[in-house]
Order: structure tokens, then C-alpha cells, then sequence
């Protein structure tokens, strides 16, 4: 018995001496239902967290002593609210929550100001903090599969945003500020409730090359009367003619994919 007990204490220090030195802690598929004290105790050493498919329901006021952490992982868990000392995580880059159960996001959200990736879709939110606004080096925002009605007017602010996925919500309303992210390349609005975008939307947004409007009431004919749809155009075929000279892969939905707008049945 104290021979066994030896070998997991022995086990337990090493795995924990090998995050230490890694900065790596890799505990998907464990079953836990708690977040395990001897991560928090890493403090500093942090660098990776991935909690992915376990049955977490809560995450520590403490996990704001990970203060060099810069990817958190806590997907496909069972987690309802964010602790506001997530503000604390200040090194962060890539934040992943798909597939849990969170209905609102904390203001502090805002002060991740190295946010590059946020992906929170399969929840339950119903808005967004309008400090996500503050989120300057933020590149990909999936809120994909949530309960949104609309999008805060402050993500305009986010200047270096390349990609936004909002399918699958109940958004009607596209805000206005949509139209100051110039490096936007990638707008996905499939499944909502949007009877209109903003009517500068292809002229001022000059990188997009994809718009997905799949299953919303809203006309083919609405969007080629848009004022910039020409230059859309033209950038939405320079991309594919570039794959197809690439050999890429394209989809079944060929050159079409990049225009993705099909009137909702009554």
C-alpha cells in the first residue's frame, strides 16, 4: 500500500515538474469536475491550459495567477459564468469556450488587450460586453451557435478583426461600425434574422472577400444593388482564381461560395 501510494506521489511530482518546465498543461478527456489545485499553484510558469471535454462547471477567481498564460482551452465542458479576474490574464492570446454553457461575458473582457482569438460559440449568450471593443489585435471572433439578437456597435473598434462567424443566432440588426474594419476579410451571418446590412459595408470594408448570408431575409438582389459590390466581386474571384492556381481544394459550391444568400421560406 505505502509502495503504491510512493509511485502516485512520484507521478503526480513529475507530471507537475513537466509542466513547470514545458509551460504545457494538457488534461483533456479527464473527467474532472474541478480545476485541479496544483495548476493554479504553477502560477506564473504557465503558458498553455487545455481543460477541453471534461465536465468543469466553474472557473477559479484564482486562475487570474496564471498571468502568463497565453492560450486558454475549456471547450466542450459544462461552465456557466466567467470569474471577472479573467481581466488579469493580460498575456493572453487565444481563448477557445465552445461548447459550454455561458450566458454573459464579463466587462473585463476588454482588458485581454492581447486577444488575438475568441471563440465562444455552442453557448447561451445573449449580447456581448461593449468592451469587446477594446480588443485591438483581435483577428478571429467565433459567437457562432448562441442566443445573440444583435452586435454590440463598439465592434467596430476592433481594427485588426479578419474574421467574424455569427451564424446560427437571431441577429437582426448589423451595426453601422461594421464598416471601419478595413482588414476584414471573412463576415459569416448564416441563420439569423438580418433583413439588411449597411449599405457601405462592401465599399469600405476593402479586404472582404467572403460574405455569408445564408438562410436570412434578405435578396441577391439587395446585396448586387449594394454600393462597392463590383470590387467585392472582383476580390472574391482574384481569391478562388488564386486557389484554383494553387491547386487548392474548392468546395461544392465552387465560385459561388464567397456570395452565400439565399431568401428564408415564409
Amino acid at each position: 500500500m505505502g509502495s503504491c501510494l510512493s509511485k502516485s506521489a512520484d507521478s503526480g511530482a513529475n507530471r507537475v515538474a513537466r509542466w513547470r518546465s514545458t509551460g504545457i498543461v494538457a488534461l483533456r478527456d479527464s473527467k474532472l469536475k474541478t480545476f485541479p489545485h496544483e495548476v493554479l499553484d504553477l502560477e506564473r510558469s504557465v503558458r498553455t491550459l487545455d481543460l477541453t471535454h471534461n465536465k468543469l462547471a466553474e472557473v477559479p477567481f484564482e486562475i487570474g495567477k496564471l498571468i502568463n498564460m497565453q492560450r486558454l482551452v475549456l471547450a466542450d465542458n459544462l461552465i456557466e459564468r466567467l470569474p471577472v479576474n479573467l481581466g488579469k490574464l493580460q498575456s493572453l492570446k487565444v481563448m477557445i469556450l465552445d461548447g459550454n454553457r455561458v450566458t454573459s461575458l464579463p466587462d473585463e473582457l476588454g482588458q485581454l488587450v492581447r486577444l488575438e482569438q475568441l471563440s465562444i460559440s455552442s453557448n447561451q449568450l445573449s449580447s456581448l460586453p461593449e468592451t469587446i471593443g477594446s480588443l485591438h489585435k483581435l483577428l478571429l471572433l467565433n459567437v457562432s451557435s448562441n442566443k445573440l439578437k444583435s452586435l454590440p456597435e463598439s465592434i467596430g473598434s476592433c481594427f485588426s478583426l479578419e474574421e467574424l462567424q455569427a451564424d446560427d443566432n437571431s441577429i437582426e440588426d448589423i451595426p453601422s461600425s461594421l464598416c471601419n474594419l478595413v482588414n476584414l476579410k471573412s463576415l459569416s451571418l448564416n441563420d439569423n434574422n438580418v433583413k439588411q446590412i449597411p449599405s457601405t459595408l462592401l465599399r469600405d470594408c476593402k479586404s472582404l472577400q467572403n460574405i455569408s448570408l445564408h438562410g436570412n431575409p434578405i435578396l441577391m438582389g439587395q446585396f448586387q444593388q449594394m454600393e462597392g459590390f463590383p470590387e467585392f466581386e472582383a476580390r472574391r474571384k482574384k481569391k478562388f482564381d488564386k486557389q484554383i492556381d494553387s491547386n487548392v481544394m474548392i468546395s461544392s459550391r465552387g465560385l459561388d461560395e464567397g456570395v452565400d444568400l439565399w431568401q428564408k421560406s415564409a
